[in-house]
Order: C-alpha cells, then structure tokens, then sequence
C-alpha cells in the first residue's frame, strides 16, 4: 500500500505528557471507503510501554486528587473547548479513518464536547450525604475518594463519544488513567488525546497505549489498576471479569446487543419505518444498540414491511464525506466479510430479502442495507452481525411478541411502537432491556441519563453516562461518624 505524505495523520502513544513511538510492531490505519489510502502509520505499544503508561498513572494520581474537584472540573471544560475549536478537523478524519458519514461524525464530536462539559459542570453537584446519629451532636457523612489508577478499554465505532463518556468522570474523581483505543483508530484517538493536552491536563493523568488486544491483557491484569471500563464482546469482557475479581478490581462492562423492536398493528406504518431505518441502518448498523430483530403483530406487516422496504431502497451508501452518502462503509474488510456471510447464511435457512439498498463499485468495505423477512432460526437472529441488517418476522399476539423480544442472552435496548398506554405499561413492565424506546428508535440516549443493559449485555453495576451513576463506579465511600471532644484542662 502507499499514500502520500497529506494523508498521513499522526498516530503515536502518549505517556507521561510525551508522544512517542510504541516498540511494537509497525501497524497502519486506512480510509474504509479507500482501502489503498493509509490514514496513520504507528507501533503498537510494548508491554514495557504499557508499564510505562501504569507507572506514570500511579505518580500523576495523588497530586491530581489533590487538587479538589472543582480544578479538575475546569480543565475538563477547558479541554471541551479545545475540543469544540477543533470541531470540524475531529469529525473529517473520523470520517477518513472510521468511515461513518461526515453527519454523523459531526454529531458524534458534538456529543463528546457536550459529554465532557456535563461532567465538568457536574463537579458542583453535591454528592456527599449526611445521616442522622443515635448520639445527639454526633455528624455521620459519606464522603468520596478515587479509585486510583483506572483503565479504559474503547471500540471504534463510537471512537470520541464513548471514551468521553468513561474519561471525563474518571477524571473528575480524581482518578488518573491508562486508555487503550481500538487500533482501528488511532489517528482520530491521537488527535482526542491531544485536546486533553492542549486543555491543561498535567502530565500522567491521562496516558494512551496503542496496544493489540494481547498485548493489553498486561493492563487488564496489573497489580497498579483499580478499575476497569470496557466496551466490547462479550468474550472479552468476560476474559476482563474474572481477571478483575481474583483481585477484586472494580469493573464496569458494555457489552453486546441483539435488540428488538415490536411494532402493533395500531401505529401507522410509515411513521415505524421512518424510526426503524434510523435504528437499524444508520451508523452503517455498527451500534451495539442497533435494531437487529423487528418483530410485527397482526396485520400491520404488510404495509411495514414496504414502507421499510420503500426508505432502504432509497438509502445512498457511499463513502461517507460525500454529503449525498447517507449510509457509509463498515469498519474493515473482514467486518464485511463476517456481514455478508451472515446475509447469506440466512437466506439458505430460508430468509428472505424484501429489500436492499445499491452499493458503489470500487474497493471500499460497502455492505448494502439489508432487510431479511425470517423467523428466529436464523443466523441473523441468533448472533449479533454488525452491520445495516435487520428481520423482520410477524406474530399474531403481543404474548408472542414479547416472547421472541426477550428470546436472547442480550438485554440492551427495546423499542415498542403503539398508541395504547395500556399495551406500553406491559412492554414497559416485560421487556428484559436496560434501555426500551417508546414509539422511537432503539439506538440514541441522553448524556445524563444512566446507559447500560440488563443480562449478557452490561456486568451488574452502576451505570455509565448519568453523574451520580458514575461517581458511584469511580470512587469508594467511606461513612465518617464525627463527635466533639471535650477540651482537656491543660487547654484552659
């Protein structure tokens, strides 16, 4: 492969407030919707790197604490202002080395500043709690310390929204950490590193290895780490669980998704398909969150499935800084690849496609939008592809709906479309999903509103996104009992 020197972006671990080359093997990121075109040539990290990067957390960690909370809140708001001076620069190469459209990516940058302001903004809240005592003038608190040195472990299709959202808080609790991105992106990750930098964060609070998933279980398994935040599989994240508790590290796990969406036969049709194209297609399908099963009650399929089928023909997939493009590659050629097998897999088990969107000729990972009428035999039904696929099947009962809905090792999200409360309230009540969407799509949350899922999908544990759901994840308590001591006589 060769680019030319414009199109090469930097890419270097960042330990200790220094930029440097890991002493790993070379590694390349590229354009998805260009495969010849090389956005970052970088090293991996070394396990001796990854010491490094420990090592400089464990130094940072006391004075950054020290520092108060309210101080660190204002190096996180000026790093959200770095951040949104740079808006447009972090939203094109996130395009150039992810893939998804310019749109999205502005939305993405967008929701990373408004992320880090949050919890910049929150670091006024109160969060402490006093508690009456048995003892008249006794004071009973809790108060909060950090944990200490944190890792977080992101993917790369949410490459600046999701590190925000584990970042941010773990810094204002006075935490220091060591992030491994994807080696998907280590350009976009770099340039995130760099508006910590550029913000006034002091050298060793925030460190950066650039580290393949073997290499990196030496940070998962260090002695120096007291937490963990890590959005990935489910394989991984259970290889991270029981690292983590032989040595009673705290964990915070996000992990897969296969989410349904039951639609009524009260709701319009064309009103669904205009939320459920949206839930399913957009981001290319690469969201954990993403609507993989649409489950149909009576006679509404029909209708559903061509308006639905009538918006994924009109879909433009292309590459994703042309503004026309509504629907950009997927991550990598082996990612389409696992894609398209499972498409055709599903068909040979009887699936059928009502519609499928036209790629563009050329070397680019381009997967069509893909709707598949089937039941829950088949492969799309029972692993999570991600990518722009979804099935559609039709029941006759909400009983049956709810039934399939549920009928996965994952609890992620839910979406229900009706116009009766009634039918609402019970989707509410039995819907296994930590997040379920009314009458909207299932991906999209709000930054302050506490994130995760229930069964394979999220470890048990506080949430992440919501203030105080964080801070209960990055800190330990300790309750304070405090009475007053009568003054001895040589103090008279």
């Amino acid at each position: 492969m060769a680019a030319s020197s414009s199109t090469n972006s930097k890419a270097q671990q960042f330990i200790s407030g220094s930029w440097s080359q890991g002493a790993g093997a070379e590694a390349f990121s590229s354009n998805p919707a260009k495969p010849d075109e090389i956005v970052a040539k970088f090293h991996h990290s070394s396990e001796a790197d990854i010491s490094a990067a420990l090592d400089a957390a464990k130094k940072a960690q006391s004075d950054w604490e020290n520092l108060g909370i309210i101080g660190r809140g204002l190096i996180l708001r000026s790093v959200a202002d770095v951040m949104q001076g740079r808006r447009d620069s972090l939203a094109a190469l996130m395009t150039r080395e992810q893939g998804k459209t310019l749109a999205e990516a502005l939305g993405e940058v967008d929701g990373s500043i408004e992320t880090i302001r949050y919890h910049a903004a929150s670091s006024r809240n109160s969060f402490g709690a006093t508690f009456p005592s048995s003892f008249p003038g006794e004071h009973i608190e809790v108060v909060r310390e950090a944990l200490g040195v944190v890792a977080v472990i992101t993917p790369w299709n949410f490459p600046t929204q999701i590190p925000a959202w584990k970042i941010a808080p773990a810094l204002l609790w006075g935490n220091t950490v060591v992030w491994k991105p994807a080696s998907d992106v280590p350009a976009l990750s770099s340039a995130f590193v760099e508006a910590f930098q550029d913000g006034g964060l002091p050298a060793g609070v925030l460190n950066m290895v650039l580290a393949p998933g073997r290499t990196a279980q030496a940070l998962v398994d260090s002695q120096m780490i007291s937490g963990i935040s890590f959005t990935g599989s489910v394989p991984v994240g259970n290889t991270i669980a029981r690292s983590a508790s032989d040595r009673g590290v705290k964990i915070q796990l996000e992990l897969g998704g296969h989410n349904p969406a039951i639609v009524m036969p009260d709701v319009d049709p064309d009103f669904v398909a205009t939320q459920l194209v949206v839930g399913a297609m957009s981001g290319s399908g690469q969201k954990c969150t993403a609507t993989r099963r649409i489950i149909t009650v009576g006679k509404i399929h029909a209708p559903f499935l061509a308006a639905l089928a009538e918006k994924v023909d009109k879909l433009v997939v292309g590459d994703g800084s042309d503004p026309s493009t509504t629907t950009g590659p997927v991550v990598s050629a082996s990612a389409k690849s696992e894609i398209e097998s499972a498409i055709a897999d599903a068909v040979a088990q009887g699936g059928r496609i009502v519609a499928r969107s036209k790629v563009p000729e050329g070397p680019g990972h381009f997967v069509a939008p893909t709707v598949i009428e089937g039941n829950m035999e088949l492969r799309t039904c029972k692993e999570e592809v991600f990518g722009p696929v979804t099935t559609v099947m039709n029941v006759d009962s909400l009983d049956e709906a709810l039934l399939i809905a549920n009928a996965t090792e994952f609890g992620l999200t839910a979406s229900f479309f009706s116009s009766s409360d009634a039918d609402i309230a019970r989707a509410t009540k039995e819907l296994v999903a930590g997040l379920i969407k009314i009458n909207a799509p299932n991906t999209g949350s709000e930054l302050h509103v506490p994130f995760g899922g229930l069964k394979a999908s999220t470890f048990p544990g506080p949430r992440e996104q919501n203030a105080q759901s964080v801070a209960d994840f990055f800190t330990i308590t300790k309750s304070v009992y405090r009475r007053i001591a009568p003054r001895g006589k040589q103090n008279d």
